[in-house]
């Protein structure tokens, strides 16, 4: 803290909490407000924009002081949340009015950016990840993750790019690191996330493997799967530590960890998932993947289709299996509608589950429990009438729990507030001495107004009433004209201006037996409430088994549903190489086309025998970029178990998808465009398998053509002849020389976009035919962008001198032939004439530095005349 809060009685309470979490936020419950001093009430207030105070305290001067009411923690704990803030809360734990010295408080929780339950913070559709890193030489990295709103618990290990990939598809919220590898950590993976440090002992081998076997009641790890990987274990361990030090103990949601396993999936890293837009558009206004293929009903379906996205299936029978289930609701749309139609009634049941575990489920969520129990029923009998398999072992697998859902019907009121103490919770008939209570309370009018008409008879007052306020409870009201009549046992409580209040013994003891009863019937809803969430409890496992049944459901009628919209088809996977896509589409480009402009489809064929490699050239805006990219996408999407946009598709199983394709720069850590382009560049050669599935766009162009081309000609060299793996790819370029590779590599072959200049204008065929382009119409395409037409004009007259009288010279690079001119006989009058300086040819640049170097102020003739001679020679050598 900055400095030195007051000692009262109070501040020295306040300190004790703040010292067990100094680095977060206390909110410090003080009678009906959370209160923040100090440090954190500037920091506070800075956040959520609200007053800050200063107020006078025992001997300080003043300490800095901001809050708000208790009953808007759900409003303003989010704010602090996302800020990237810990926030420690620190309520009463005694009933003020049964102390007379200072009220008892606790930390009841420690709410982090990766642990939180607050609805406000979460979002639907995306899971809020907790994640901890561990490096263990030489095993490499451990790493875990837990959503603690859905108890979905996972752990692995392995190098540096499956935890990059990892960090990347799951995206946690906070980073938990051991305090002396932090530099280590952020120097490999650059997290994009609220890191925080802890102390050693919280990373400890063996302490993590008791932790772990503690809380699933284990003798050792084996039947977890992570017996002898011992970073994976510390991983998961020092989540479990982190939970005991944020006070979570409540954790019966979490019951079980599953394994990540690298083998099981196509291995996407995070250029590629970038590139491909799967998650999200690179631009803010635009579409993503995921947008065109979200048509998931409940939070938990729009979940689990985010996570299949990024992680498509390489085993076929897994794949099928989500195929014939996609079919059969393709097939049959009015079932498709009904099961969606109760799909959209289970709501978020998997965190419902999740708060009862940790006793934060509310009333209100609780009847949302009974409705999602009760619509499992007609989606099992929709799930049993199909003649697939999958869909009926699905059917077969839900669980339909009707004793709890009967207990939560019997229980609840079926108007229920959001909280107990805030409404009438329990239904009548469960409880015979909530009743006769209720009936008290709710007798009440009829008493007060017998007494009114008692009281009147007996003193004469006839305008005499009976009132209620916070100060004194109720009261009978007499006006001064009628004062005289007032009895003498009648106690005076008020005077007002026109009249005084009275209270009477009678109607103090009415009042204690009515309050008696309001607090003994909250006392008993809270009983009953807190047993029925109990009984809820004991049903988590089952529960979540039809929460994940129930997402999976959603996820392939959301897949239906887009197949029948969009004229997707089945695609057959097989264990072949070849990939064989007639008339495919792009997901999300045909989708933001006017509806008067058709998606131009396209063929691809690749195989590891014939056509491993298709270079594609073509003019800018003809669609290279598009081919490339609808390519993955309908590969991506099979291998998750959709239908695909295409005429037909058979693609054998890839088991790694790379991209290089757009710009992008890290110039804040001394990375130029082209140092980037070529260190992903080298990720996907370096990682080449005969199932890799690999898309180049535009490779070399961010330095000299030569350079470039030189680079773009030994990179489909090495793909072509690599020992690694024929890698199937897609080479997009506008160096047109790299057309001569088909004559050269057997497995190569040229496809170019079709386009046509007709009468100085652009059009554009989109279509893809055999055979290299001859030009890149890149001055027609500057002018279509709106270039100003005199630099358009002078770059054709440009354009006509350099290709005007050019001679090929071939040289060997690398022992391959390759193609560049000769510009030094560019001749035409009246235009300007490019320097051969400026020329990117080596022998020249020689030239320029012979020339340069000369003293022409000390040069004699004879020194001019041996420097002209080795010009010539330069010249003739070459």
């Amino acid at each position: 803290m900055a400095k030195k809060v007051a000692e009262t009685p109070l501040m020295k309470q306040y300190l004790q909490m703040k010292a067990k979490h100094p680095d977060a936020i206390l909110l410090f419950r003080v009678g009906d407000f959370y209160e923040t001093f100090s440090t954190d009430a500037i920091v506070t207030a800075d956040i959520l924009g609200i007053t800050l105070t200063k107020r006078a305290n025992g001997s300080a001067s003043h300490v800095e002081l901001a809050g708000f009411p208790h009953h808007a923690l759900d409003t303003y704990l989010p704010k602090l949340v996302r800020a990237g803030k810990r926030v420690a809360i620190c309520d009463q734990l005694e009933d003020p009015k049964t102390t007379k010295t200072l009220v008892k408080r606790g930390i009841t929780e420690l709410v982090t950016p990766g642990v939180v339950m607050n609805d406000n913070v979460l979002h639907n559709k995306e899971n809020n990840y907790l994640s901890a890193i561990y490096a263990l030489a030489p095993h490499g990295y451990g790493i875990a993750f837990l959503d603690i709103s859905t108890g979905e618990f996972m752990a692995g290990q392995g190098n540096a790019t499956f935890v990059d990939r990892l960090l990347m598809d799951f995206a946690p919220k906070e980073l938990l690191v051991e305090r002396s590898q932090r530099e280590q950590i952020m120097m490999n993976f650059k997290p994009s996330t609220f890191i925080y440090d802890l102390d050693d002992w919280l990373f400890g081998p063996e302490n993590n493997e008791e932790r772990i076997c503690r809380h699933f009641g284990l003798k050792n790890l084996k039947g977890l799967g992570l017996e002898g990987k011992i970073p994976a274990t510390i991983a998961a361990g020092a989540i479990l530590n982190y939970l005991d030090l944020t006070s979570h103990k409540e954790l019966e949601h979490i019951s079980s960890l599953r394994q990540l396993n690298e083998q099981e999936y196509v291995r996407l890293d995070r250029f590629t998932i970038r590139s491909l837009e799967l998650i999200s558009a690179n631009d803010p206004s635009g579409i993503s993947l995921l947008n065109i293929l979200d048509r998931t009903v409940c939070p938990m379906g729009g979940r689990l289709l985010r996570k299949w996205l990024l992680s498509p299936l390489k085993n076929i029978e897994a794949i099928t299996r989500r195929q014939s289930m996609v079919t059969d609701l393709v097939e049959q749309p009015e079932r498709r509608q009904i099961l969606r139609t109760h799909l959209s009634e289970i709501g978020d049941l998997e965190r419902l589950v999740g708060k009862a575990a940790v006793g934060r489920i509310s009333p209100r969520e609780m009847l949302q429990v009974g409705l999602a129990l009760d619509s499992i029923a007609p989606i099992q009998e929709e799930l049993l009438r199909s003649s697939q398999i999958t869909s009926q072992e699905m059917g077969q697998a839900l669980e339909l729990l009707p004793e709890l859902g009967d207990e939560i019907r019997k229980s609840i009121v079926p108007d229920a507030p959001i909280a107990v103490g805030r409404g009438k919770v329990i239904a009548d008939g469960i409880s015979s001495e909530l009743d006769e209570l209720r009936a008290l309370a709710g007798s009440g009018k009829n008493y007060l107004s017998e007494l009114v008409k008692q009281e009147i008879q007996t003193t004469g007052i006839s305008s005499l009433k009976i009132g209620y306020n916070n100060v004194f409870g109720y009261y009978i009201e007499v006006r001064n004209a009628h004062k005289d009549k007032v009895p003498d046992n009648w106690i005076r409580k008020q005077t007002l201006v026109n009249a005084e209040r009275y209270i009477t013994e009678e109607l103090k003891s009415y009042e204690e037996k009515i309050l008696g009863a309001e607090e003994r019937s909250l006392i008993i809803e809270t009983e009953l409430f807190t047993q029925l969430v109990g009984k809820l409890t004991r049903y988590i496992k089952p529960l979540q088994k039809n929460c994940r049944l129930l997402a999976e459901s959603d996820v392939l009628s959301s897949f239906a549903e887009v197949a029948s919209a969009y004229s997707y088809t089945c695609p057959k996977l097989h264990n072949g190489y070849s990939l064989h896509i007639t008339a495919g589409r792009h997901p999300v480009i045909e989708r933001t086309l006017p509806a008067s402009e058709p998606y131009i489809p396209n063929d691809i064929y690749l195989d590891n025998e014939k056509q491993q490699i298709a270079i594609i050239t073509g003019p800018n805006m003809s669609g290279k970029s598009a081919l490339l990219r609808q390519t993955a996408l309908i590969t991506l999407l099979a291998q998750i178990g959709s239908y695909v946009p295409a005429k037909s598709a058979e693609i054998g199983v890839i088991d790694s998808l790379f991209t290089r394709v757009g710009a992008s720069d890290n110039i804040s850590m001394g990375e130029s465009t082209f140092m980037v382009e070529m260190q992903e560049a080298a990720g996907i050669l370096n990682n080449i398998t005969d199932r890799s599935l690999v898309l180049f766009d535009e490779l070399g162009r961010g330095t000299s053509t030569y350079d470039g081309i030189s680079i773009a000609w030994a990179i489909v060299e090495y793909l072509h002849g690599t020992n690694n793996g024929r890698a199937k790819t897609l080479f997009a370029t506008h160096y047109h020389e790299l057309g001569d590779l088909e004559k050269q590599l057997s497995r190569v072959v040229n496809y170019n976009v079709s386009a046509r200049e007709v009468n100085g204008k652009m059009l554009f065929l989109r279509t893809l035919v055999p055979g290299c382009a001859e030009h890149s119409f890149g001055i027609q395409v500057a002018r279509l962008a709106g270039m100003p037409k005199p630099i358009t004009e002078r770059a054709e007259d440009i354009l006509r001198i350099l290709e005007s009288d050019q001679s090929a010279i071939e040289t060997k690079v690398d022992g391959a032939k390759m193609v560049h001119r000769d510009h030094s006989h560019n001749k035409k009058e009246g235009a300007y004439q490019l320097s051969f300086f400026q020329l990117e040819d080596p022998l020249l640049s020689d030239i320029r530095r012979e020339l340069l170097d000369i003293d022409i102020n000390t040069l004699t003739p004879i020194d001019a005349l041996n420097k002209l001679d080795a010009v010539q020679r330069l010249l003739r050598g070459h």
